[in-house]
């Protein structure tokens, strides 16, 4: 009697993930965590030189109202992006 082969799936138990959903979720938290960092140097008064730091990379970001929405904007974006393309290449790479 013939041995059967026993073909095993290795992507069973893996989840996939949803790219655009996990992108947006990525752009919602370095949105916010933009937007609480301004608010930390408003508030708080430290910080000021991670912000310049910051502002080279995202014209008009600083800690005023104006660079906090511009600075939330682009961490959305670039979240958004990340997180695209990490969950793309994630279900990509799970085989």
């Amino acid at each position: 009697m013939a041995k059967k082969k026993k073909i095993v799936n290795r992507n069973s138990g893996v989840a996939k993930l949803d790219a655009p959903k996990f992108g947006v979720a990525l752009g919602i938290i370095c949105a916010a965590s933009m937007i609480l960092f301004s608010l930390w140097v408003i508030f708080i008064g430290t910080g000021q030189q991670i912000i310049d730091l910051i502002s080279q990379f995202y014209f008009g970001y600083s800690s005023t109202l104006q660079g906090m929405v511009l600075g939330a904007i682009y961490g959305f974006i670039d979240g958004f992006i990340g997180g695209y393309l990490f969950a793309y290449l994630y279900n990509r790479l799970i085989i």
